[in-house]
């Protein structure tokens, strides 16, 4: 890193999530290129070579940038619809309008949910999409163009479906895919965007959605396909009551037994909500270290209950935080997922001893990389890892009487950003993006909607 160019971040507070929760209440952090070269307390070295800037961060609070293990992003433009259901319901009510999804669509819509997610501190983010009606265009080639626009690290997790309602699924048989199709068709997104390098800005996971949605032939070979092209996989699990009785019905067995069953237990899988498991079913993810992407806000609109985080990170299972898609979250931000967690989990068996300030940063930070699979590159602040950070200032009305900066940062008011870089590349300054035009993206995500909203009527 001696001829790299480097930029010195002093005078803040530092909370670097790393293995000892390490902390300074007045610190500095050096980027030289893409990575971190070195930070600790008090001030940078005074003899640094090819320094190309240096902020003075009084009054904030640096952290790793947040990641986000579970979104939809197309349903930026189908916020705000069918707000008083249940998932099933809400799910039968909505599908009929995502079938009709194109590429123009997809694209305002990425770029809608990344630009809400960027001005919030996230680095790295997850899309899981899983509808591709036929002749909509390149969906994924959209999604992976608005991530890389933006500057914002992706895991594309490219789902399907092909269980429709004439074989006893949920979505209408019109919004699935083949068998075959869809496993060729992920594949092909392996192969165009799937990055293996340690700092790869766009990875590929196999994603089928879920069990109502998925033949047990495309799970199994879902499986298949991810371990013979090194990836990792991703569902939705166990996120409500209903799911517990379809999976009953149709396999004669829950959730989690059903998903070992076809192969999708293991510590290269990651599942969405989990939120009514036994302590069987933790056991099971905790033996197999299969991971989990919790989605407070989501969990809450649609009524599912409250997952047993507490009990899966006391059993070892990996958690991290997820924003879910916009028409069950409809902030659509994942800073305050934080101060979610935490209350949500209050409410639970464990009451105030559920969850605590720090707990939510790392189940926000380090947690989300555990479960994407990228704890050895960002998620913590530690030399040698990805100059993935964020800057929150802490010194406005909001936050100027809370003297811990780590509660201020998640019990307190939503933080503005500062700065915020990915690879050492700055993506947002006083709260704005850098590298993309809020307001058009608020025009074209306004008149995407507008124009679905029509085809759904015909």
């Amino acid at each position: 890193m001696a001829a790299a160019r480097r930029t010195v971040i002093e005078n803040c507070a530092i909370a670097t999530v790393d293995a000892h929760d390490t902390e300074y209440a007045r610190g500095h952090l050096v980027i030289a290129g893409n990575r971190i070269e070195t930070l600790g307390p008090g001030g940078a070295p005074g003899n640094l070579e090819n320094v190309v800037r240096r902020i003075d961060a009084s009054g904030h609070l640096l952290t790793p940038g947040l990641v986000n293990t579970h979104h939809h992003f197309y349903q930026w433009i189908t916020r705000g619809l069918a707000t008083d259901h249940n998932l099933f319901d809400w799910l039968v009510a909505l599908y009929p309008t995502w079938a009709r999804i194109d590429e123009p669509m997809v694209y305002a819509a990425a770029q809608g949910s990344l630009a809400m997610m960027a001005r919030g501190g996230v680095t790295t983010a997850t899309d899981h999409h899983y509808v591709f009606p036929r002749g909509a265009g390149d969906l994924s080639g959209a999604i992976v163009r608005a991530a890389r626009e933006m500057g914002v690290r992706l895991t594309l997790a490219r789902g399907s479906m092909d269980r429709g309602e004439s074989d006893g699924g949920l979505p209408p048989d019109f919004a699935v895919e083949s068998l075959d199709d869809a496993l060729a068709a992920t594949e092909a997104a392996v192969d165009e965007h799937h990055d293996a390098s340690f700092d790869a800005m766009t990875q590929v996971a196999v994603a089928p959605c879920s069990p109502f949605s998925v033949s047990t032939d495309l799970l199994k070979q879902s499986a298949e396909l991810a371990r013979r092209r090194g990836v990792r996989l991703h569902t939705h699990g166990s996120e409500t009551v209903q799911e517990e009785q379809f999976c009953h019905e149709l396999f004669g067995m829950g959730p989690t037994d059903y998903f070992e069953s076809t192969g999708w237990l293991g510590e290269d899988v990651w599942m969405a909500h989990c939120v009514h498991m036994n302590d069987s079913d933790i056991a099971a993810f905790a033996r197999t270290r299969t991971g989990v992407a919790h989605c407070p806000s989501s969990n809450a609109r649609l009524a599912a209950g409250i997952a047993r985080v507490p009990d899966l990170l006391a059993a070892g299972v990996p958690v991290g935080l997820g924003v879910d898609g916009t028409a069950s979250n409809e902030a659509g931000e994942l800073h305050t997922e934080l101060r979610n967690a935490l209350l949500i989990n209050r409410l639970g068996a464990h009451r105030e001893a559920a969850l605590g300030a720090r707990q939510a940063l790392r189940l926000g930070t380090y947690g989300g990389a555990q479960v994407l699979g990228r704890a050895a590159e960002t998620g913590l602040l530690e030399p040698g890892k990805l100059a993935d950070l964020v800057l929150w200032n802490l010194g406005t009305l909001a936050h100027s009487s809370i003297a811990d900066p780590v509660t201020a940062l998640v019990l307190g008011a939503a933080a503005p950003v500062t700065a915020s870089f990915v690879g050492g590349r700055q993506i947002v300054e006083d709260g704005r993006l850098l590298h993309a035009d809020e307001d058009a993206i608020a025009r074209s995500t306004r008149a995407e909607a507008q124009r679905l909203a029509r085809l759904a009527e015909r």
